[in-house]
This record gives C-alpha cells, structure tokens and sequence, in this order.
C-alpha cells in the first residue's frame, strides 16, 4: 500500500499545484510551501553540478515545468493573501498576512529602506531575466541544432567501430539509443528553458501588480498612509518576489549548468579542480599582478597583499603537487619496467644461469609467436586493464566478429613492451618479423574528412595506419566542434585495433596452423561425420586441406562453411593432383559466399579480360606432374600487366573494391600475375558469381 502511494506521489503532487492556483490556501500552509520550493531549487540546483552527462538527469525538462508552475501557484497564492488581508489591524493582519517567510525575505532585503530593498530587489529580477534566462535560452538553441547536426557524424562513428569489431551490437544499439536521446534531451531543453523565461516574466508582473494594486488598496479602500503603505505592501512585494526569485535563480542557474556542459566526462567540481589546478604560471603571474596594484594609490592594500600572496602560495602549491606526482609516475614506471625485465630470464636477472640450466627452458627461446602488437612506453596504459586499458577486451571481440565472417579464429595476440621504439609508436610483427608499425596520440581523436568537411578544425597532419587515408589528431577539447563540422572521429584504440584487424586479414592464410585446421575438422565430424570419414585422411589429408584453406583465406574467401569445402573436393577427387585447379572448383561451389562478399545491392561491378588476352593465357599454360603453370614470355607479361594496371587506375576511384572478371580456366594464372605485378586486385571468374546478382561492365583489358 505505502508503495502504491509512493508512486503516485508526484501525480498527487502536480495536480495538487494546479488546484493551488486557483483553491485560496493558508498561511501557514504557504509557509510550508515556500520552504519546500527552496528546498526542490537547491536540490536541482546540486544535482546539476553532480551528474557526470547531461542524460544522468534527463527528466530535467520535466522538472523545470513542473517547478515553474508550482512557483507560479505559490506567487498567486501568495499574492492573493497580501491583497486581502495586508490591512493594518484591526481590519487586517499586517505583514503577518502572508506569512512569516515573505515577511522575513522583505524585512532582510529593505534593511529599514523601502526604496533601496525595492531597488535591490528590481536588480536581482532583472539579472536573472537578462544574464541567466535569456543565457541559457541562447545555448540551448545552439545545443539542439549542433547536436541534431552532428547526429548523422556519430551513427557514422558507430557503425565504424562496429565494423572494426570495437563495439558489439548490443554496445551499438545502446550508443545509437544514447545519441537519440542526446537529440531529445536538448531539443526538450531547448522548448523548456522558455518557461524559465516565462516564468522571470511572471515575477516581474506579479511585483508590479502587488505594488500598484497593494498602493491603491491601502491608500483608498483602507485609508492608509503612505508611510505606512511603504512599510507594509512594499515589504511584501519584496520579500513575494524574494521568495519565488531566489528558487528561480537557483533553477535559471542550473539550466545554464545543464545546457553549457561540454567536452567532458566529470563533475562540475571534479573538473573545476582539476582545471583549475593544470597551470601554476597562470597562479604566479595574477598574484605579482594584485602586488602591482599596490602601487596605485586609494587600493586597500592590506587587501591586495593578502589575495596576491595568497595567490603566490596556491601556485606554488600546484607546482609542488605535480612534481610530486610525475617523480611517482616515474618511479612507478621504473620499478614495473625493472620488474618485468627482472621476470625475463636473459636480462640480467640474477638467476638466469639456474633457469637456463633446464633444458626445456632454452627450447622455449625457440618459440615464435604467431602474432605479435609491442608498445611504446606512452601507450602501455591503453593495455593495461588494471589502468583502464581496453585494448586486450576490443581485440578479443574482435577475434569474435573475424571468426563469425572467415570462419578462422586467429591465434591469441602477444602484447608486450618494446623499450627501444618511439613511446606513441606500436609494432605489428607476424611470426616474429615486423609487418608494420603505427604511431598514435593517446590523449587526441583521430578525424577524418569523409568529403562532407566544410570547416576544417586544426589537428596535426597524420596518415590513418591501415587504409592510408589522409587524417589528423585532434584535442579532446576539439572534439565536439570537429563531430559537428563532419569529421568521423576514432579513439586512439580503434585505430590501433583497426589497423591489427586489417594485418590480420591480410595475413590470416600465413597463421592457419595444421593444429588449427584439424580442430576446425573435429568439430565438423561432430555435425557432418560422413563427409569427414569419408575424405579425411585416406584421400585428402590435414595438410592438403591446410594449403587449400589456406589458398581461400588469402584471397579473402570465409572458410565458414567447412561443409562445403569438403564435398567440393570430395567430388572433384582427380583434380585433387593440381591443387590450383581443386582449390577453383571449391571456389565455385562457394559461389554464393563469393558473391555476398563482394557484391553490392545484387550487382556487381567489373573490369573484364579481352578474350584475346584469355587466349593467350590458356596458349601457354603447362603441365607437369606436380600441376599445371604459366610460361609467358616476359614482354607478354609486361605489355599485359601494364594494360591491366592502367585501367585499374581508371576506376580506383569509382569503386571501393577493384574487381577483374575472367573465366574459369584462366583465373587462377592470371591471378597469379596481379599479385605480382597490381597487388590488391580481386580476380573471380563467372562461375564464382551468382546467377542472381547484375554484371556491370565499368572497364576493359585488352591489348592494342
């Protein structure tokens, strides 16, 4: 029962401040009232300064409307009763009548002067109408149209992460859920602060009319003087406003907080100390400057040398705090280094000699991992997950999403410190030679420019590691004005884990491992066990589906569907000698997972082979015992190669994926000669396309 009535509280709530408007209430009840509206305005007012985003608090829209009516409510309730029972006694109450708070609020502004309390109370009115009100009004019509405008820029952002495997659909649906809400929340705030406004409004006419109609009631109907009209409606009238200006303020302020937040993850006051204590130059140089105003004469010097020194000593005291912690830092990072070297054995450590006295411990020198990331010193905290680090966690999601598209599970990514390179760099090695190496800012975003920039935000010039793409770093303060101006922003993490995925997928045929492919085998016996028992391994064995698989894998065709793969070759048993020519046939078997790769919207954009290049191709293939191969005289090579290349660059730039279309028999040859000669081309033949999808001809390779 309590819990029925607890969630219905507010709906009492609303409905009784409505009534309230209209219903005469008493005194002692306004009293009440009056106290409990201060009390909701410092509560608001606190928990603005708090909350860490602005969607912690998004009902805020909501309460503003609800707290502008319910002072409104109270400013007619209270009106009401100075009007009708502020006479002097005995016809009336006095001051009394409106209660002891207004009567407090107008004694403590007046100070024993009428018009100096009314004067101080017109200004407090008119600085929270103009400074405050019409502040916040402005930013939040900015707020809404930036954040409405740089909607498309995020959803971009999302989708490449979730492309990259950084995210996952749930994390997806929860990001695009929260930039939604972004959008609603200001766009809410933007209609909301207009009743902060009305309501400055509304206090101003309500003091001009418990002024005017207070005067005329006291001097006519009452016969009062002026004086003491002065003393009582005056006093009033003040301490009416007062009492609803003062939570007025409070909330006009917290909409100000509430809509100028930006830029940041933390507290209001998390991020006034931090900020404030970043410079200590800033400390030194505005101490000397309130000691140099001690020069000029008529300032209050004692003043201006306690604010200076005090200053002075505040600088110094920052100074001190951040050397303090660089000097932990550095030890911190010395004594981690110097334990983790300790922990290798080759080092220097003192029980090398007894550890390598094992023999199985010197054959472990011989491994070689498979895949391998090394950091500099400044980007250890990206991978430390004891610091915040998220990079192990996005690579293990990562190695989900390339096993559910290609089938293949990579092998775990060894991740260690490398002394010896740039501190923002990181390495990529495969089978421990460097592949390539990247270099990144931890504390900038990655922004690039996807055609749709207008204003170009300043960053440091840099190129995009995996695709080559021109980019720049910017500042974290930078971000929001760079997510408006179009610019698709990356983490520093995404683009290293961008740049793995990449390398990765280029070199997944070089880590697919014997072991590997008999572990992908055991699990397809257990769905599929005639398929297996009846190929593997009396006609084709473990490492000949290796080499086939892996064949697939460089020309980026998914190895999923296993099933597949092994019927094709099981049905194609004397091909089974050429293995160019068996790996052609599962090809065509998997035409579909072909086609969904590399089509878009059911069509298909090509450059086709001139069939007299084909002829020549098939002319001067041979055959030997081990297979088939190509013998061309080298001009032919190069006069073919170099047509080819040409019209590649014709429509490089048209379309995302550079594809030549042959036949069957002269795919694998000619496929052979590009990757020598125009690495990056994708060479399919028409039985690897499906009947379904549309071929559009954009180009032509043939021999003048």
């Amino acid at each position: 029962m309590i819990k029925k009535m607890l969630n219905n509280v507010f709906a009492v709530f609303v409905i009784t401040i409505v009534l309230a408007i209209v219903i005469p209430l008493p005194t002692q009840l306004v009293d009440f009232l009056l106290i409990i509206n201060v009390s909701l305005a410092v509560i608001i007012l606190l928990m603005t300064m708090y909350v860490k985003e602005t969607l912690e608090f998004s009902i805020f829209p909501t309460v503003l409307l609800i707290t502008t009516v319910f002072r409104l409510a109270l400013s007619i309730s209270t009106l009401r009763l100075i009007l009708q029972n502020a006479a002097p006694p005995p016809t009336g109450e006095g001051v009394a009548a409106a209660g002891q708070v207004i009567a407090t609020y107008g004694r403590f502004v007046m100070g024993g002067n009428a018009v100096v309390g009314f004067v101080v109370f017109i200004i407090i009115v008119i600085t929270n109408f103009l400074v405050i009100t019409k502040g916040s009004e402005r930013v939040s019509e900015v707020a809404a149209r930036f954040t409405l405008d740089a909607m498309p820029g995020k959803q971009m952002a999302i989708d490449a992460d979730l492309n990259t495997g950084a995210i996952t659909d749930e994390e997806a649906k929860a990001r695009r859920v929260k930039v939604q809400r972004e959008a609603d929340f200001f766009g809410a705030m933007d209609g909301a602060t207009k009743f902060v406004k009305g309501d400055a409004i509304m206090s101003i006419i309500t003091a001009l009319v418990a002024l005017i109609a207070g005067g005329i009631i006291g001097l006519v109907m009452f016969d009062m003087e002026f004086g003491t009209v002065l003393d009582t409606y005056f006093l009033l009238t003040v301490g009416d406003g007062l009492s609803s200006m003062i939570p007025a303020l409070m909330i006009s302020t917290a909409t100000g907080m509430v809509v100028t937040r930006a830029g940041t993850e933390n507290s209001f006051n998390f991020d006034v100390r931090k900020q404030f204590t970043q410079n200590p130059t800033i400390m030194y140089i505005t101490g000397l400057t309130i000691l140099a105003l001690m020069m000029l004469p008529g300032f209050p010097w004692p003043i201006l040398l306690l604010i200076g020194i005090a200053l002075i000593c505040f600088g110094y005291a920052i100074s001190r705090n951040q050397k303090r912690q660089q000097l932990e830092m550095a030890l911190a990072s010395e004594q981690a280094m110097m334990d983790e070297m300790e922990a290798l054995p080759g080092n220097g450590s003192a029980g090398e000699e007894s550890y390598y006295r094992n023999i199985d411990n010197v054959f472990k020198l011989l491994n070689v991992e498979q895949i391998e990331m090394e950091f500099g010193y400044s980007l250890l905290h990206l991978v430390d997950e004891k610091s915040g680090g998220s990079t192990i966690e996005r690579v293990v999601l990562f190695r989900k999403q390339f096993a559910q598209e290609m089938g293949m599970v990579f092998p775990s990514v060894r991740m260690r410190n490398n002394p010896e390179i740039n501190p923002n760099q990181y390495l990529i090695k495969i089978k421990g030679e460097e592949i390539t190496r990247g270099e990144i800012l931890t504390d900038h975003y990655l922004a690039i420019d996807n055609g749709d920039v207008v204003n170009h935000v300043e960053g440091i010039d840099t190129i995009e590691p995996a695709f080559g793409i021109p980019a720049r770093w910017i500042s974290e303060d930078k971000k929001v004005v760079a997510d408006v101006a179009g610019y698709t922003l990356i983490d520093p993490v995404s683009v290293m884990i961008t740049h793995l995925s990449e390398i990765v997928r280029k070199h997944c045929h070089e880590v697919l491992s014997r072991q590997d492919v008999k572990t992908m085998v055991d699990n397809m016996k257990e769905s599929n066990p005639a398929v297996v028992e009846d190929l593997i391994p009396n006609i084709v064995s473990i490492g000949y589906l290796q080499k086939v698989l892996c064949m697939l894998l460089k020309e980026g065709v998914p190895i999923r569907d296993m099933e597949t793969i092994l019927e094709a070759l099981a049905e194609n048993i004397a091909s089974l000698k050429d293995i160019d020519i068996a790996v052609e046939y599962v090809r065509q078997a998997l035409k579909r997972t072909i086609t969904r790769k590399f089509a878009e919207a059911n069509s298909l954009r090509v450059i086709t082979l001139d069939p007299r290049i084909e002829d020549t191709i098939i002319a001067n293939v041979k055959k030997s015992d081990k297979g088939s191969f190509l013998s061309l005289d080298p001009d032919v090579i190069q006069q073919i190669m170099g047509v080819t290349g040409a019209e590649v660059e014709k429509v490089k730039d048209v379309i995302p994926q550079v594809i030549i279309l042959t036949s069957p028999i002269v795919r694998v040859y000619f496929k052979k000669l590009t990757d020598q000669f125009v690495p990056g081309v994708v060479v399919l033949s028409y039985n690897e396309i499906d009947s379904v999808v549309q071929i559009q001809s954009i180009g032509n390779i043939a021999m003048a």
